[in-house]
């Protein structure tokens, strides 16, 4: 999914995950079928709600600070 998020908006490159470890950047989550996905990893399957487009794979940034 981050593969294809990429390659059709190459600004994003590097603000969702690390150019080198792949891994997800702080503050960044990763929600679909009301489950947060932010912590499985990179390689594993989508829900299938997602990839037949049925719900939205929403990433969404935190907000931190004081």
């Amino acid at each position: 999914m981050l593969d294809a998020i990429e390659a059709r908006y190459p600004m994003l490159r590097g603000t969702i995950r690390d150019h080198v470890t792949q891994q997800r950047r702080p503050y960044v989550r990763f929600f679909a079928c009301e489950q947060d996905l932010s912590h499985e990893p990179p390689d594993a399957p989508l829900p299938d709600a997602v990839a037949t487009a049925a719900e939205p794979f929403l990433v969404v940034g935190a907000m931190a600070g004081g």
